[in-house]
């Protein structure tokens, strides 16, 4: 199975925000075997996010969009997606009912702007939101399971977690991470001594390296028939890189010097 992000915002194309989100929803669809091959980052312009919505459907087996569903007149994924199902909207009453009920627990008539965010695409289901205003919505494009949550990132890791991880096809297993720290050797000397495990590049642990101020790391991802399988063929490349790259290696994953 396979993934494509995209991450909905002005705010984020012209680098105003920091794309948290992709990362988080990357690594949640790890666990279920499911493995992202691309992030893409797309303006607030309806046509621009209907065309990736397609194309990401036509690329991938499950489509995860963040962004674009409040109720101001740039919020414009849920417009985007009806088009790109060739479906129209459609007001979703018990959504309305969810909305009118937020804003009554605090003391407050909902605007009419507020309206729009229960609309979905005929032949689409609401995700319910806990947290904010914006249902997220699961719909079908082509052969593609695609998943449209909000921007706020507290709102999204929930939906994901609540809504859209039971929902989530079977991708045949689990790819697990590992990523090895090293420090007091270039990435150039570095590399040949792991060159065989980095290639070929569709290999199973796939392994590369990342250098960003003085730390070299080397990163593992291992895919398996469950999660045990998977984190034995991870911890046993690690361990092969470890003795390969000896007192160099300093951490693992979140560790810094």
């Amino acid at each position: 199975m396979k993934a494509v992000i995209l991450a909905v915002g002005e705010e984020l194309v012209s680098g105003q925000t920091v794309d948290t989100n992709s990362p988080h929803l990357a690594a949640g669809l790890a666990p279920h075997g499911i493995r992202t091959v691309a992030h893409h980052t797309l303006p607030d312009e309806r046509g621009a996010i209907a065309r990736g919505i397609v194309e990401a459907a036509a690329e991938a087996d499950v489509v995860l969009v963040t962004g674009g569903l409040g109720p101001t007149d740039d919020d414009l994924t849920r417009q985007a997606l009806a088009d790109a199902m060739g479906s129209e909207l459609v007001l979703d009453e018990a959504c309305l009912r969810e909305l009118e009920a937020f804003f009554r627990r605090r003391g407050r008539d909902m605007p009419p702007a507020n309206r729009v965010q229960a609309m979905v695409p005929a032949g689409a289901e609401p995700i319910r939101n806990e947290l904010g205003t914006a249902p997220g919505i699961a719909a079908m494009v082509g052969r593609a399971r695609v998943f449209v949550l909000p921007g706020v990132p507290a709102e999204m890791e929930r939906m994901f977690a609540a809504g859209v991880e039971p929902l989530l096809p079977a991708g045949g297993g689990a790819i697990v991470h590992r990523v090895l720290h090293t420090f007091g050797v270039g990435e150039s000397d570095l590399a040949p001594r792991i060159a065989d495990l980095m290639a070929p590049r569709d290999a199973n642990p796939l392994v590369g390296t990342t250098a960003k101020a003085g730390v070299v790391s080397v990163r593992i991802s291992a895919r398996g028939g469950d999660a045990p399988a998977a984190e034995g063929l991870a911890d046993r490349t690690a361990a092969e890189v470890r003795r390969r790259l000896g007192e160099w290696v300093f951490g693992e994953g979140e560790a810094t010097l």
